[in-house]
């Protein structure tokens, strides 16, 4: 009999050790992490299509340049945190790691990253028309 218990014992060990899926609308931190990882990409989209939008308007120069680089901040720390987040993930979907808040925080920052960086070429090529000192060295 004590042969049987020491037979199952392993088995029985292995069973509790393995990780339990949550339950759909259970917030893990696996899921926190991944939802704010997407809500941060998600805000450098935002504010990287706001900065890309007003980049042309001469007045707005240094707002568009103060956005372009918080897209890019927020888009790379959205990304970094998502990627962070996927690393670490025991399962796939469904079991409460944040996989999927995690992989849209990837895409999401690399399309806020791309509009950040987009608007601060815009926003560096209008301030160098704008300049008034070079036009007058160019024309004396």
């Amino acid at each position: 009999m004590s042969v049987v218990l020491v037979l199952a014992a392993p088995a029985a060990a292995h069973a509790s050790v393995q990780s339990v899926a949550a339950d759909a609308y259970d917030l893990t931190a696996g899921r926190l992490v991944g939802t704010v990882a997407a809500l941060v990409s998600l805000a450098g989209v935002v504010i990287g299509g706001l900065a890309l939008a007003r980049s042309r308007s001469a007045s707005r120069i240094g707002n568009g340049k103060r956005r372009a680089v918080v897209s890019l901040v927020a888009g790379l720390t959205g990304m970094v945190i998502g990627a962070l987040n996927l690393a670490v993930a025991d399962g796939g979907l469904g079991t409460g790691n944040g996989v999927a808040g995690g992989a849209i925080a990837l895409v999401l920052g690399l399309v806020a990253t791309v509009l950040g960086r987009l608007a601060l070429i815009r926003s560096a090529r209008t301030g160098r028309a704008t300049d008034g000192a070079d036009h007058e060295r160019a024309l004396q």
